[in-house]
């Protein structure tokens, strides 16, 4: 785990979530396509606000300075 901001300034906590760990699909805020079970991806959680972790892509996590949300 490590810290590190998120699009909107929040400061969050970052995990990497393995392909065998990943058992529910979600929607990456970066691009807003699905996530399917079983894929790696990294979760995003806010300090102050843990109930609004966000699940994203990767890449998207990795682009994120780089594009708007919402952006393929």
């Amino acid at each position: 785990m490590t810290t590190e901001f998120d699009p909107m300034g929040l400061e969050v906590e970052v995990r990497r979530v393995q392909p065998y760990e990943a058992r529910k699909p979600y929607v990456c805020p970066g691009c807003n396509r699905d996530i399917p079970a079983g894929t790696g991806h990294v979760v995003a959680v806010p300090h102050e606000a843990p109930d609004l972790r966000r699940h994203w892509h990767r890449g998207c996590w990795t682009n994120r300075d780089r594009r708007r949300p919402g952006r393929g």
